[in-house]
């Protein structure tokens, strides 16, 4: 498999009145598709960092931020194949009494992502096209076409529903809209985070900031989507999956610091 290389990591800086626990998830997960290497953290004062994987397989770190002004990068560099990702549009729809176990959770309601409040709208839009692939793309052609990327439009609060009638979000926020409308119609969908370097399209002159897209199950295995950019992809690093954005949030903090900048790297490494 041919493999290009890129370089992926963020840097934080928070001023804290008080020590601060906190969590990061911004170290990839680990893949058969993703090698990575050169992994390094970076802290400043020192700091004790606990590595832990939480209950969705993603990998987590754990420090307490001191009194006072500190920072917190990871770096790593990683080999990404030098295609798209996997598409079928022929992938089926499996019937809820035949999905596994384990995809269950992925139908139901979270905390942004509501099929519950949703459903009526997306079996109105959705429920007469033939099931399978071509369906979740006709959600995400949806999707990607009646939000706009605006940032700044939506809050921490924000669920699905509100993004829907406000016709506006970020890339959270996009995927989440897409998961409400499958989990709707009982496809299984999971939120998925992590670095998107701008591979052999053209750049995007925002800087550049963690990445929200889903997985579907189909066929018997999860596939790509990405409503926020509606195409497929070379160079995605997934940092977590989970039911939506509350599970896979890159910084949980208990208390409240002030985050003075935050830097997002994801870009072919020169040579």
């Amino acid at each position: 498999m041919s493999r290009r290389r890129i370089e992926v990591g963020c840097d934080f800086a928070y001023l804290a009145a008080i020590d601060t626990p906190v969590v990061f998830q911004v170290q990839p997960r680990g893949s058969a598709y993703v090698v990575l290497d050169h992994e390094r953290w970076s802290v400043q004062p020192p700091m004790k960092l606990h590595s832990y994987t939480d209950l969705y397989g993603n990998p987590c770190a754990r420090a307490v931020l001191p009194a006072g002004r500190s920072s917190v990068g990871y770096h790593a560099a990683a080999g990404v194949p030098d295609a798209t990702e996997d598409a079928d549009e022929d992938a089926a729809e499996a019937p809820p009494d035949a999905l596994p176990d384990d995809t269950l959770i992925y139908t139901l309601p979270s905390r942004y992502c509501l099929p519950d409040v949703l459903g009526d709208e997306a079996w109105s839009r959705f429920g007469t096209l033939p099931p399978g692939y071509r369906r979740v793309q006709a959600i995400c052609d949806y999707v990607h076409g009646h939000l706009e990327f605006s940032y700044g439009s939506s809050t921490p609060l924000s669920t699905a529903a509100d993004v829907n009638a406000a016709g506006r979000g970020v890339c959270r926020d996009f995927t989440h809209l897409a998961i409400s409308f499958c989990r709707a119609l009982n496809i299984p969908a999971r939120y998925v985070f992590g670095y998107l370097p701008d591979m052999d399209v053209p750049p995007d002159p925002a800087p550049m900031d963690f990445a929200a897209w889903m997985e579907v199950w189909l066929g018997q295995r999860w596939w790509t989507f990405d409503p926020r950019n509606n195409m497929r992809r070379k160079g995605r690093v997934v940092i977590g999956r989970g039911r939506d954005a509350s599970d896979v949030a890159m910084a949980t903090t208990f208390g409240g610091p002030v985050l003075e900048s935050m830097v997002v790297q994801a870009e072919e490494a020169p040579g």
